[in-house]
């Protein structure tokens, strides 16, 4: 009798050791992914902006944890790189080439991997995927892009899902999401369960709106300016960028000063921001340096102070965490969807294969594993992210995703032998929106190579398509095209060799689009012929927008039949 009463302590003593230990090496995950934020502006990045607009909470966790210098996204604007984190797929396998991008139930591959795994599942902020994000246990998302004021989330409810909703009037977007995602882990989180929560703000997207209380913040600074806000220099860039004898420098790539005839900050700022705009300010009375400089300083201190706001209310999320005892068994992420173009070349917004817009700033904490203060070198991609917070959470990722886990990257802070050593990039939406030529890439720890085919996805709508070659250890701020230099040309085989073997790695093989990647391969040799055929197309296009121009269409959202032609069918 005694001895059966022991044995059935010792049994049940080991159950509950066994619980506790399965418990305590199963780690929370809490992804938090701001829109837009270039890593320049986080501080411990040691950007221009650090000394003068820092960013306590997010540097905690490379203090803590760890940071990366090499997260690249495969395609620089919003839902595409949603997809990519979500599913572990490039673009061309997940289907969201674009803005109309979605990812359906039933394909939301994190949130149904980590509830299989007996995770409590939770999308909380920004969504952009257009379809319900129905696969997670519990989601309040933002309709569509959402507004920074007054913001309207979507919820669970009994009607279609677009149909429920609720709104926090006078409230700040940011605000709310940090106070939804409090409720939740108070009062929904089945706390019997970890939770796998993306926590997922819409600052710092542009158009920036601030809550008001930053208002006076860096308001009497001049910020520091990159120096190829002024000169662009004639080395930089292409015909594709350029256009043949710079004509279209007017028309390619949005600016910050009045350089994009169509679209520039300068210009949209009396319009957007009107209540701020000083009233006595007329650019017909200033030079092109001062207007410049004028909208740069608006432009970035409006996106340092939506950046301010996600910090402080960071340390509110953080705090939250302390309490609950939550903080140390939590893999804290911190990430933007891609970067920011701040005044860089004179260009603003994203979706550019430049440094500024295609790296994304990465950083994790989590003490049990990742030694406080790590910084890796490797290069990895958004498709990374997902299969490796499943790898960290004891979950094997599924077959369907292409990402590779970066575990053993964090907890022994060096790259593995074998790690792949490019990171792809391909934008599609040519010539939509912000004047960008579609392209595709590599970016290896040393240098970038960005090749400008230049077309719609049916082959149309062409511009000046080139090639773009950076030595990034020589040349960090991308200031000079080295693909035409003579002594380069067994670089430029060797990547250009390495892109073609990287699109075979990652299965672009063009078929999804044949058209757009029949004129891919026209250009891919770039031999005296097609520089012949380049130039032709750069005066053609010229005469387009010269009639546009003439007619009067100039600032009409893009080319409407282009758009309309050029987007995939659905």
């Amino acid at each position: 009798m005694i001895k059966s009463i022991l044995t059935a302590v010792v049994t049940l003593s080991s159950a509950l050791a066994a619980e506790e230990k399965t418990h305590d090496t199963r780690p929370n995950i809490l992804f938090i992914m701001s829109d837009d934020h270039a890593a320049t502006g986080i501080s411990a990045y040691g950007g221009r902006f650090a000394e003068i607009a820092k960013t306590p909470n997010i540097d905690r966790l490379a203090k803590e944890g760890a940071l990366f210098k090499n997260a690249f996204c495969t395609n620089a604007i919003c839902s595409p790189s949603r997809a990519c984190i979500l599913t572990g797929q490039y673009n061309h396998t997940n289907g969201s080439f674009d803005l109309t991008g979605r990812v359906r139930p039933g394909k939301q591959t994190l949130a149904i991997e980590f509830g299989k795994a007996g995770y409590d599942t939770a999308m909380i902020g920004k969504w952009h995927l257009k379809e319900e994000p129905s696969d997670f246990n519990f989601y309040s998302v933002l309709a569509g892009q959402g507004s920074y004021f007054d913001p309207e989330f979507r919820i669970r409810g009994d009607q279609r899902w677009k149909k429920n909703t609720i709104k926090y009037e006078g409230k700040h977007s940011t605000d709310v999401i940090t106070d939804i995602t409090l409720k939740w882990l108070k009062e929904g989180w089945n706390q019997e369960q970890p939770f796998f929560l993306m926590h997922h703000y819409k600052a710092p997207h542009d158009y920036f709106e601030n809550a008001k209380r930053y208002e006076s913040y860096l308001a009497d600074i001049d910020l520091p300016e990159p120096e190829t806000l002024w000169t662009r220099g004639s080395q930089w860039g292409s015909i594709a960028t350029r256009g043949h004898q710079d004509e279209l420098i007017p028309h390619l790539g949005t600016s910050v000063g009045a350089r994009n005839l169509r679209r520039n900050y300068l210009n949209d700022l009396p319009k957007l921001f009107l209540d701020e705009f000083p009233k006595e300010f007329d650019p017909k009375n200033h030079s092109d340096e001062e207007n410049t400089r004028f909208a740069y300083n608006a432009y970035v201190k409006k996106f340092l102070r939506c950046v301010k706001g996600i910090d402080d209310n960071l340390a509110r999320l953080f705090a939250h965490l302390e309490l609950i005892g939550q903080m140390d068994n939590t893999i804290i992420i911190y990430t933007g969807d891609q970067g920011f173009m701040l005044g860089e070349h004179d260009l603003q917004d994203k979706r550019w294969m430049y440094e500024e817009s295609q790296r994304m700033p990465f950083l994790v904490r989590y003490p049990k594993t990742i030694k406080a203060g790590t910084v890796i070198d490797s290069c990895v991609e958004n498709v990374d992210y997902g299969p490796t917070m499943l790898d960290l959470a004891g979950i094997t990722p599924p077959a369907s995703m292409q990402g590779q886990s970066f575990k053993t990257h964090l907890e022994t802070g060096q790259e593995p032998a074998g790690w792949k050593q490019t990171a792809y990039y391909r934008y599609w939406m040519h010539m939509a929106h912000h004047d960008n030529p579609a392209h595709v890439g590599i970016r290896t720890k040393t240098h970038k190579l960005i090749y400008y085919y230049a077309c719609n996805y049916h082959g149309g709508y062409q511009t000046p398509p080139g090639w773009e070659l950076y030595d990034l250890a020589n040349d960090p701020q991308e200031t000079k095209n080295i693909y035409h230099d003579p002594t380069q040309a067994a670089l430029v085989k060797q990547l250009k060799q390495q892109l073609a073997e990287t699109r075979k790695r990652v299965g672009d093989d063009g078929s999804h689009f044949p058209k757009a990647e029949q004129v891919l391969q026209e250009f891919w040799d770039y031999d005296e012929a097609d520089q012949a055929k380049a130039q032709k197309i750069s005066k053609a296009y010229l005469a387009r927008r010269e009639a546009e121009l003439k007619a009067g269409k100039l600032n009409v959202t893009p080319h409407r039949k282009h758009l309309k032609d050029g987007f995939p069918q659905k």
